[in-house]
């Protein structure tokens, strides 16, 4: 697999040469999408040509919207975001485009009561449908970034999904933290991430790397902390990635500072280490 992370460069210095010397200086092997997708094709290719000289991969291309909202304009302004942003990913030859299902409430990540409800499912379908056949990509996926009040929320809401939008362009982003929901989850998640592995293992073309720490307060309190300082069954979550390609990133992701990446780093390539796993 492949270590990914932000790399704290001023936008106004960003050129092709500096990101990828940023990328080596923090051992990172990919990386995420380094421009918009307003880029012209010139300013994208430049990019990638640089990338593939560097062997860095580059990993995914954000597209955070609600593209389910309840308001119309909301929902078709983030159709048309997923869809220019599933371009540039197939542009610049991203391993995947990645949004979440969204939200039927207000907040577009949040949750809500109608969200697991069987016509949210449907919309779901349909609108990845929409955005994957308007963009047909021939060099990337679109996917769905796994959360805990929304699907996918489980390897079986997962396969559902495949079977039911029916693409080949359609694939997964797999982010155990997001799928830990309840205390049974939190301390046996290392059978929940062989579980989904095992299940869903050879149409993951991405992941995100967090941890998380359980409260002791009434009710349930979860809170997303630094790898290495949580819960996460990190050995098992490394050892199941080491089995599927070999260039599936893994991204460190939500941290507060440089610093904070470079300890998560750290304890990410210390683990890997202890298995024999390049990262």
């Amino acid at each position: 697999m492949r270590l990914a992370g932000p790399v704290f460069i001023d936008e106004q210095e960003l050129e092709p040469d500096r990101w990828i010397a940023a990328h080596q200086s923090a051992g990172y092997r990919a990386a995420l999408c380094p421009v918009g997708h307003e880029a012209d094709d010139q300013t994208v290719a430049t990019y990638r040509q640089a990338a593939a000289r560097a062997d860095l991969l580059i990993a995914e291309v954000g597209a955070w919207s609600n593209p389910i909202s309840p308001d119309e304009g909301t929902r078709k302004q983030a159709i048309d975001h997923c869809i220019r942003r599933l371009e540039l990913a197939d542009r610049i030859g991203a391993r995947c485009c990645v949004n979440i299902a969204g939200s039927r409430g207000e907040q577009w990540d949040g949750p809500h009561a109608d969200n697991f409800s069987d016509d949210t499912f449907a919309l779901i379908v349909d609108t990845v449908r929409l955005i994957i056949d308007q963009v047909n990509p021939s060099q990337t996926f679109f996917t769905l970034e796994t959360m805990p009040w929304i699907v996918p929320d489980s390897a079986d809401s997962y396969l559902a999904l495949i079977q039911a939008i029916d693409r080949a362009s359609f694939a997964v982003h797999f982010d155990p933290v997001n799928m830990i929901a309840s205390p049974r989850t939190y301390y046996a998640n290392g059978a929940m991430i062989r579980d989904f592995v095992r299940r869903l293992g050879p149409h993951i073309k991405n992941c995100h790397a967090k941890d998380i720490r359980i409260g002791s307060q009434l009710t349930v309190h979860l809170e997303e902390v630094i790898p290495g300082t949580g819960a996460l069954d990190y050995r098992t979550f490394l050892q199941e990635l080491s089995g599927l390609d070999p260039d599936t990133p893994l991204i460190l992701e939500h941290l507060q500072s440089e610093a904070d990446y470079r300890q998560a780093a750290d304890y990410v390539r210390r683990t890997a280490r202890e298995l024999s796993i390049e990262v």
